[in-house]
């Protein structure tokens, strides 16, 4: 009876020893984004240099946060693509915001005054990272025409999104002795051209 009792002590030892070695060797990559900062924190038992591994997490979300064409499923395939070099093989991803989980912000700012009154020149707002867009919502694309420029949605169809200002005084003024109508950005964007919505400002 007493070998039988050590017997099932050693394996329920053996056995707790084991589970707090599988999770202690686990390889966790935590990011957290706030709209300007990014922070990073990651777990393993890997010999790596983390500080570089972390600065490489964070070049990699900067990245993301800039590229319109990229969101939080981006961030984490080239986090593990990244974590795969570094040998942390089987690394659990997690990103968090301010927003909640999986979802990017960006602070942004804002040039000219074509929307007017609802934003101000060199205003800060933020986005949060999405090509979910309605009519009505102000946001951040990537125009071919006028390079980045944030404006209101009027208009959808299909992949094609209609873009227009707040600001709807027109103003007139002559350049090389011809006079042109000034008036705000109207302009029809893809889809994959917006970096994201507006939610605070």
């Amino acid at each position: 009876m007493a070998k039988k009792f050590i017997l099932a002590l050693f394996i329920l030892v053996l056995v707790i020893v084991l589970g707090l070695f599988m999770i202690n060797n686990h390889n966790s990559v935590d990011v957290y984004i706030d709209g300007e900062n990014i922070s990073v924190e990651t777990h393993s038992l890997n010999n790596i240099d983390l500080d570089k591994f972390n600065e490489d997490v964070c070049d990699l979300t900067m990245n993301v946060m800039n590229d319109t064409s990229s969101n939080a499923s981006t961030l984490k395939n080239d986090i593990s693509k990244l974590c795969d070099e570094y040998g942390l093989k089987d690394s659990s991803i997690s990103i968090d915001s301010t927003l909640g989980s999986n979802q990017i912000p960006v602070m942004v700012h804002v040039d000219g005054t074509s929307m007017l009154p609802t934003l101000q020149d060199g205003q800060s707002v933020f986005i949060n990272k999405t090509h979910n867009v309605h009519v009505g919502d102000i946001v951040v694309a990537e125009s071919d025409e006028y390079g980045g420029i944030i404006k209101r949605v009027a208009d959808i169809k299909g992949d094609s999104v209609y873009l227009v200002s707040d600001n709807k005084n027109i103003s007139y003024e002559y350049i090389n002795g011809k006079l042109y109508e000034i008036m705000g950005i109207k302009t029809w964007v893809n889809i994959n051209d917006i970096n994201g919505v507006v939610f605070d400002y």
